[in-house]
Parts: C-alpha cells; structure tokens; sequence
C-alpha cells in the first residue's frame, strides 16, 4: 500500500495513520507480518511527473483469499473517512507473491 498526503503532515500524525491503518489491518485475523517505510526525500522528485508516496505499507499474507479478506478489514472504512477529512490523501495498491 503506497499512501501519498496530499499536503504536509506531521511525524506525529503519520506515525498515527500508519498505526490506525496496521490495527484495522491485523483485525482481520490473516495479517501475518506489517512492514512500514517512511519515504525518503531526494532534490528534484518533485519535478518528475509520478505518484510519490509519503510512507509505503507491507501487508503479508498466505492466500489470495486472505489478501481479499483486507479489502474488508472491520474499520478500515472508519480509519479512512477519519483520516481523509483531516489529512487528504491518495492510495496505490499493489498485490505481489513472495518470492523466497
């Protein structure tokens, strides 16, 4: 999951979001591991015409069964409609088999 905010938003803050986005996410009962990463800034990425993330969000799972279980995470609506009227943003998702 791949979270861009459309305007600046604090360390404090983010650090919530995530943390709001990882609970309703482990309540689902198929999350086996949450990674989360900050972006890093570097001269001149605003100048290129991408999508660029504020922070990245790994969700693992053992099934595609599992993975369409997160669509329906128990208040993933309410942590969205929360976050989006106080701090807007966009969302890229991509789905992916580990490879080990």
């Amino acid at each position: 999951m791949l979270v861009s905010f459309t305007q600046s938003i604090t360390d404090a803050d983010l650090d919530q979001f995530l943390q709001d986005i990882e609970q309703s996410m482990m309540q689902t009962g198929v999350v086996k591991d949450v990674t989360k990463a900050r972006h890093v800034p570097v001269e001149g990425e605003e100048q290129i015409p991408a999508f660029i993330a504020t922070a990245v969000l790994t969700f693992t799972v053992e099934s595609r069964e599992d993975l369409a279980a997160l669509f329906s995470a128990p208040g993933a609506i309410e942590v969205i409609h929360k976050w989006k009227a106080d701090h807007p943003y966009q969302v890229a998702w991509v789905n992916s088999e580990a490879h080990e």
